[in-house]
């Protein structure tokens, strides 16, 4: 069995949490424990710690298990040091070889650290739970930082996507899931086998947590009946239409499921990118202007693309297209085995476009 890994959000919100208990209570601490997302319990080993009176620093190196990325091994870096302005809160800031967002469009506002609001909430929530236990009702200023950073982000996509000097620190559950092909492929066979076991002749897929807590929160739709399909679209419609389902609902964000309109059925960013080409494609199929077709172009993200046809007001024709190229693949993939249906997203404009059978299937 592979081996889960720990998110630089975790290791950054295990070093504040650290860090501000030391600060607080004037003891050492060599390990600290927090609770994921996920609700998995990390116990994080400290390094490099260096205690003052004003300021405590610690790191934690980060762990990425069985699914090692370019992060794995990184030293995640957290201070903590008392406020001076007086105020009352848990302020967050990003230092040395933390990225900064230049472009909109992305988890936090242009200028802001590349500190995604997920291990945010991790980091003000452990770092509250030591101000609780020491009985501390001042404010805390906590500087995450990852010395080799910047050297890191040149091997993701940071550059590309407008976050400039240094890495991002992400992490929606809290830990990292190997990501190996065939574990993957295995795990949805097994949910798919389990939906099939129970009776059910439909199946609700998504790449990720994002996909699955959409559908709940705007069509109430019981999570536990949903499969997590990662970046292997084409593989779950195969897997679907192998075990007997009837009909399948996919449910995605643009910024994967734009690449399916273009016939691509593994959503990797290795396997191939062009989502701005085929949003731009569709930008002209609607009637949008040349100049708001260049600057589609030069998006680095897809919310960002999607205000400038929403500006040019092509938003909704230019969606509703991509739906029906998505459609045209799923259903050539599916070679009439089963019927699918898709839900196309934003986080911004919320459901973009559906396919004609979508809203029946919530209906029964």
């Amino acid at each position: 069995m592979l081996r889960y890994g720990f998110t630089t959000g975790s290791c950054a919100a295990a070093a504040a949490k650290a860090a501000a208990y030391m600060l607080l209570t004037g003891r050492e601490k060599t390990e600290i424990e927090i609770e994921t997302p996920k609700g998995i319990p990390y116990r994080a080993k400290l390094t490099d710690i260096i205690r003052g009176e004003r300021e405590v620093s610690c790191a934690v190196e980060k762990d990425g298990g069985d699914d090692p990325d370019v992060t794995s091994g990184t030293l995640i870096y957290a201070k903590v040091s008392f406020d001076e302005s007086g105020d009352r809160e848990i302020r967050i800031e990003g230092g040395k070889g933390v990225g900064r967002v230049t472009k909109p469009g992305l988890d936090q506002p242009v200028g802001s650290a590349a500190i995604n609001h997920v291990p945010r909430e991790m980091i003000r929530r452990e770092v509250m739970q030591v101000c609780g236990i020491t009985d501390y009702r001042g404010g805390l200023y906590v500087e995450i930082s990852v010395p080799e950073g910047e050297r890191i982000a040149e091997k993701t996509f940071n550059p590309r996507l407008g976050i400039v000097g240094g890495i991002s620190i992400l992490g929606t559950s809290g830990i990292v899931e190997p990501m190996s092909t065939q574990a993957v492929l295995d795990t949805i066979r097994v949910e798919m086998n389990q939906k099939r076991a129970e009776g059910y002749d439909r199946v609700a897929v998504s790449p990720g947590n994002y996909g699955l807590e959409f559908m709940k929160k705007t069509y109430g739709y019981d999570l536990d009946k949903s499969v997590k399909c990662s970046n292997f679209i084409g593989a779950a419609v195969d897997l679907a239409a192998e075990l007997g389902f009837r009909r399948l609902l996919l449910t995605g964000h643009i910024g994967k499921l734009i690449k399916v309109a273009g016939g691509i059925m593994n959503t990797h960013s290795g396997e191939g990118d062009c989502r701005m080409e085929l949003l731009a494609a569709f930008a002209v199929r609607a009637g949008a202007g040349l100049e708001s077709v260049r600057r589609i172009l030069e998006c680095a993200v897809t919310e960002e693309a999607l205000g400038i046809l929403d500006q040019c007001g092509k938003r909704q024709e230019a969606m509703d297209l991509c739906m029906e190229r998505i459609c045209y693949y799923l259903d050539r993939r599916a070679k009439g085995k089963l019927q699918v249906d898709c839900i196309l997203y934003a986080n911004e404009f919320g459901e973009l476009a559906k396919s004609r059978g979508a809203e029946e299937w919530f209906i029964s």
